[in-house]
């Protein structure tokens, strides 16, 4: 079943067009990464499907309901089941890490008793393993913790769909692999899909079934992640292989660094 589907998507800023004609369709449990060059419309394709900037034409369907793209807002009703992991985690400087996963508990479930609320944040942050954390302020934490605190606050209505914006950057590789494992757990735990931004090779090839490969604002590749891999695409299989020669120079280094 899709869970979301982007139909003829055409997006920019005043007279600059950066999204073509955009279509593709993800389905439920699925993990999908957007990909391609620095200005290639990925942030932009994100930033319209969440709503945060009103494309040109277009329709977006997520959760079964159809949006026409530009002209109307997601409804609370789907907002409410969908979580979104921003890429500096975007946590509340002022408010303790209890406060920050609560907030859209409070936001979109007044009613819930302060009881439940306390249960369901626990929970959660139980689940992201950072519950020893619950009373510290976002400036008391790691870069690694901000990103799990974030991703707590993400799934504390229990989405059905999450959205993240380059989770791993900023994050050394051992604290990148265990986000990787972390989403896959989510995954598997609340039955979640996941649309990704990254660059992130190593991520890619851990956590995603399908790719979204944009170039210039069109979509270039849309296939199973083997695919895009053994794509013979020039612009796909450079993209591929300048990512793997930067990993293994830096495993060189590693390797060499004395001791």
């Amino acid at each position: 079943m899709s869970i979301l589907s982007v139909s003829h998507l055409k997006a920019g800023y005043g007279k600059k067009i950066v999204l073509q004609d955009i279509s593709f369709s993800m389905e439920q449990g699925e993990i999908r990464a957007v990909l391609g060059t620095s200005g290639c419309g990925k942030s932009t394709l994100l930033n319209n499907i969440l709503g945060l900037e009103r494309a040109f034409e277009g329709e977006i369907e997520i959760l079964g309901t159809k949006i026409k793209a530009g002209k109307e807002q997601i409804p609370l009703s789907v907002q409410k089941r969908t979580g979104v992991l921003f890429q500096n985690g975007a946590l509340l400087s002022s408010l303790t890490v209890f406060q920050n996963v609560a907030l859209p508990i409070r936001l979109h479930r007044p009613e819930t008793p302060e009881s439940e609320i306390k249960d369901m944040v626990a929970s959660r942050l139980e689940k992201v393993n950072m519950l020893h954390a619950i009373d510290k302020l976002p400036s008391e934490l790691s870069g690694g913790m901000k990103k799990r605190a974030a991703l707590a606050r993400a799934i504390a209505l229990d989405p059905e769909l999450l959205f993240c914006d380059e989770p791993s950057a900023g994050l050394d590789p051992v604290t990148s692999r265990s986000l990787d494992e972390l989403l896959l757990f989510l995954r598997e735990t609340f039955k979640l899909s996941i649309l990704i931004v990254t660059h992130e090779l190593d991520s890619i090839k851990t956590i995603c079934d399908k790719i979204l490969f944009l170039k210039t604002g069109e979509v270039l590749l849309d296939s199973p992640l083997k695919d895009g891999l053994e794509s013979e695409v020039p612009d796909i299989k450079e993209f591929f292989y300048t990512k793997s020669l930067f990993l293994n120079n830096n495993a060189a280094k590693q390797s060499t660094r004395p001791e």
